[in-house]
């Protein structure tokens, strides 16, 4: 982990060093076989750049957020589009540019994730790096709609002091690279809950086989949903059991409150309209680990594929290569499993956090989480 210091706060750039353990590492069971990585940069192209604002200095401005983006086609992502699409499982939060992606079936730029009050600032940031990256018109015009989520740090993060600036915006985008990916506490993921534990910044992949060729799917989450007693993983109702230390005791926030962002990346010919059912499937692997979607809930989801390059320039006649809608299942089912592990992943990365106002919410307890998946005959010991 390379360390920075930029004003007050401490900011922390994550880079291809992956500390922490994964859900596969405590012998939790998945389906599927995932890339080399296990990460969304598995797919060919994509990279990701964390900045992790975590200052303690000011008593009364715990500082617990930052911003992680995602670059579908690396370098060439600020000037080389990609087919996309967007889907909203429920539309409690924000993801600005869908209107376009939408409209068109492209994403243009990159994908940022950030906290609820940030989203202005990361997307101002956002269209002055493009304009930096050049090819832009002789008077540097660059039209832009960027792609900026975010969910709700404000439990354990000052999210009204407005900590997230400009340079962190530049800092994650300018660090982004393949490889494998940090999690947990770390980039917009720093200051989120997911199940009432700890959560954050989550990855998983999936190499699918549609007839003789073989495919990669990634999928990058920001989890900071769910209440505790629906938590489920491998199959196993685990918040029925690991009660104690719940973060919501009030009965009268009974109702699911939080957020979850799923970024989704293949390297799959898919055309828009093939990547908004994608996108729908993500919504599948969520529900695996026991989200129902709540009313107060954002659960916005983005798809792309990093194929077809040169069908996304704006020319008079295109040509785009396409898997028939027949063999999708294949890419259905990937999704589906590498969102489910992406979300554990996140919880498993995920430290223990003190943050704003005193508040505390603990990790998920890995011996108690692997004793009670033994009990269940759900524990990898292999």
């Amino acid at each position: 982990m390379k360390h920075l210091w930029l004003g007050a706060c401490a900011l922390a750039l994550a880079t291809s060093v992956v500390a922490e353990p994964r859900a596969r590492d405590l012998g939790i069971p998945f389906d599927g076989t995932p890339g080399p990585l296990n990460a969304i940069t598995d797919v060919a192209g994509v990279t990701v750049g964390q900045v992790t604002l975590n200052d303690s200095s000011d008593v009364q401005h715990q500082v617990r957020t930052g911003v992680t983006a995602i670059l579908p086609r690396g370098r060439d992502t600020a000037n080389q589009p990609s087919f996309a699409a967007v889907f909203a499982l429920n539309g409690n939060g924000e993801m600005t540019g869908t209107a376009w992606i939408e409209e068109s079936g492209m994403l243009e730029g990159p994908v940022l994730l950030t906290n609820t009050h940030s989203v202005g600032v990361v997307r101002d940031a956002a269209i002055a790096w493009r304009v930096r990256q050049g090819q832009a018109d002789a008077s540097g015009y660059w039209w832009s709609l960027p792609v900026v989520a975010e969910t709700f740090d404000g439990y354990l993060n000052d999210i009204n002091g407005f900590h997230v600036k400009p340079e962190h915006v530049f800092a994650a985008l300018d660090s982004a690279r393949g490889g494998p990916v940090d999690e947990g506490n770390v980039g917009g993921g720093t200051g989120m809950i997911c199940h009432e534990f700890k959560g954050g910044i989550g990855t998983s992949s999936r190499r699918v086989t549609v007839g003789e060729r073989s495919y990669t799917l990634g999928v990058l989450v920001q989890a900071n949903y769910g209440r505790r007693d629906t938590l489920r993983i491998a199959g196993v109702p685990v918040g029925q059991h690991l009660r104690e230390h719940r973060v919501w005791t009030d009965p009268t926030l009974a109702n699911e409150t939080g957020s979850i962002i799923i970024v989704v990346a293949t390297d799959a010919p898919l055309l828009p309209n093939q990547l908004k059912r994608i996108a729908r499937r993500a919504s599948l692997g969520l529900a695996r680990n026991g989200s129902y979607a709540g009313n107060g809930s954002g659960d916005l989801f983005v798809a792309f594929s990093v194929a077809n390059g040169d069908a996304v320039h704006d020319r008079p006649l295109n040509t785009a290569e396409f898997i028939g809608n027949d063999s999708l299942d294949p890419l259905f089912l990937g999704t589906v499993e590498a969102t489910e592990e992406a979300i554990v992943n996140a919880l498993i990365a995920a430290r223990d956090m003190k943050g704003q106002g005193g508040r505390y919410v603990l990790a998920i307890p890995h011996e108690e989480l692997r004793t009670l998946l033994k009990r269940y005959h759900r524990l990898n010991e292999h």
